[in-house]
């Protein structure tokens, strides 16, 4: 499936930019107060940065993470800078998607994001939403399901992985200083990956 990888980011940009302030509210709950903010100030700088007749993937993608990381502060800069960086290199050379490039990508984020920030499924982080979301997405391909079907089936396992990081305590970030008090609000990183994913499939979607 051919697309335009820059009217996908425009698509994303707006969601997080639309939702700065819920995720600075999540964050403010159990970790800087920044989250909303600071994602929304670095996906306006992609857009400015990202070249938009730029049909290669992963050049794009590559671009993508070097402006997150550059502009994104805490903790978030450097994981979503990385993983868009790790998707980047799977997607070299690529001008059009398929689900199992797509899958590729997505699992390639994830690596990264484990490596850099040391981190496993169940510590109320992004992972708790993109993992759930990946093993749904594959099992979906696998099964012979369209592209916008197995992305429906990511976002609502996203979304269900969201709503489990409110039941257990954070053991990452700033939010492990508040320990079992932390239970009971969602995590700012798993809703901001969730919001990522189900941007690419509305946009999938036309």
């Amino acid at each position: 499936m051919a697309t335009s990888i820059y009217q996908c980011l425009t698509r994303i940009t707006a969601a997080i930019t639309e939702n700065k302030d819920f995720l600075t509210e999540l964050d403010r709950e159990i970790g800087d107060a920044d989250h909303g903010l600071n994602m929304a100030r670095g996906f306006a700088a992609v857009l400015e940065k990202v070249p938009q007749e730029e049909p290669d993937f992963g050049v794009v993608l590559k671009k993508v993470g070097m402006t997150l990381l550059s502009t994104v502060g805490g903790a978030s800069g450097p994981l979503y800078g990385t993983a868009y960086m790790e998707a980047a290199k799977v997607a070299a050379g690529k001008t059009e998607i398929t689900a199992d490039l797509f899958d590729e990508m997505l699992g390639a984020a994830i690596a990264g994001i484990e490596r850099r920030g040391k981190a496993v499924r169940g510590e109320k982080t992004m992972l708790d939403a993109l993992i759930p979301a990946k093993d749904a997405f594959a099992e979906k391909v696998a099964k012979g399901a369209s592209f916008v079907e197995a992305l429906d089936a990511a976002c609502a396992a996203a979304e269900e992985g969201v709503a489990f990081t409110k039941t257990i305590a954070a053991t990452k970030g700033r939010a492990a200083y508040l320990g079992e008090r932390s239970i009971g609000h969602q995590d700012p990183g798993a809703t901001s990956a969730t919001l990522m994913l189900e941007s690419i499939r509305d946009y999938v979607k036309g």
